[in-house]
């Protein structure tokens, strides 16, 4: 068995072979059974284990451990940390164990990238991200893979991280060009105003986007909240939105902004108008005009996982 390092997995997941990958996985599909979901009651509030199996007809296996303590920001430390175990699907023998939190940050945002390849507009030039946790920085680098980012905006609680993101990206090199120009800003509501794509990554459980902020045109991306009593987004964003999900089953299991949305009388979570299976197989249509809002939302599934771990194997694997 090898230990893949998060290091190895930051240099060998090349976001055009990740999101390639996953787009094939998503349209072959793989067995990939509901997620277990554990609270863990701490007396600082509460933490959460996920354990998310998949495996291919005939393929590779793999299992994820994921550990989120959204309390670790007070004490310096990142929110998510575990482990993933790939395995052969001929003798089911261990072939690595890789470090989860790194392949969850870029598995995720390469969702919202390949999500992005359907959804936003061919012009999305303004990238506005919400959150300066760890997955932040990817969903910058994985939305300027597949759209010409030239400008990004950085909205987080804590302004100083806000500008120390915006830094590390100024002149980043995209797959369509540099990003030009890189700011950290205070008012969220014109920056949201402003933006092409709008990407949140946070824990929280308050809506942070108003749908009245959103114009016509704007891709909606969130990824963050991953239970029913969370959410990103209030439901008139929601209601504004063509929405799409990652997985029908994570969606109606735990998507909290939709599913706060539906309380509220603002949605039906049967107007979904699919998922990233069914955009990728072409059986539902993506973007409809320059003028419609769409909206992804991601929950996380272990499919994105088992894609991540077997691009990353077959790079480094034998080496």
């Amino acid at each position: 068995m090898k230990f893949i390092s998060a290091d190895q997995v930051a240099n060998n997941l090349p976001w055009d072979s990740l999101i390639n990958k996953l787009e094939d996985t998503f349209r072959k599909g793989v067995i990939a059974p509901s997620r277990h979901h554990h609270t863990i009651e701490r007396p600082d509030g509460e933490a959460t284990m996920l354990l998310m199996p998949a495996w291919e007809q005939g393929g590779y296996i793999g299992m994820k451990m994921l550990n989120v303590f959204p309390q670790n920001a007070t004490i310096g430390l990142p929110a998510i940390s575990g482990l993933y175990m790939l395995s052969d699907g001929t003798h089911g023998q261990t072939l690595a164990c890789i470090a989860g939190d790194e392949l969850t940050r870029r598995r995720t945002a390469a969702a919202s990238a390949l999500a992005a390849k359907y959804l936003a507009k061919e012009s999305s030039e303004t990238l506005l991200i919400v959150g300066t946790g760890k997955v932040a920085p990817m969903l910058i680098e994985a939305h300027a893979a597949v759209r010409p980012i030239k400008r990004v905006q950085v909205w987080g609680r804590n302004i100083n991280k806000a500008k120390q993101l915006a830094s590390l990206y100024q002149g980043y090199q995209g797959a369509f060009g540099p990003i030009e120009h890189t700011s950290a800003v205070e008012n969220l509501e014109l920056a949201a105003r402003e933006a092409d794509i709008v990407s949140c990554a946070t824990l929280s459980k308050q809506a942070i986007i108003k749908g009245d902020w959103l114009k016509q045109g704007t891709h909606l991306d969130l990824v963050g909240a991953f239970r029913k009593d969370m959410r990103e987004c209030d439901g008139i964003a929601v209601s504004k939105s063509n929405v799409y999900v990652d997985t029908w089953a994570g969606a109606m299991g735990e998507a909290g902004d939709l599913h706060q949305a539906v309380e509220e009388g603002h949605f039906q979570m049967e107007q979904v108008l699919g998922d990233l299976e069914q955009l990728t197989r072409h059986t539902v249509a993506a973007r409809q005009s320059d003028q419609s809002i769409t909206m992804f939302k991601s929950v996380g599934a272990s499919l994105e996982d088992l894609a991540a771990a077997i691009t990353l194997w077959e790079a480094i694997g034998s080496q």
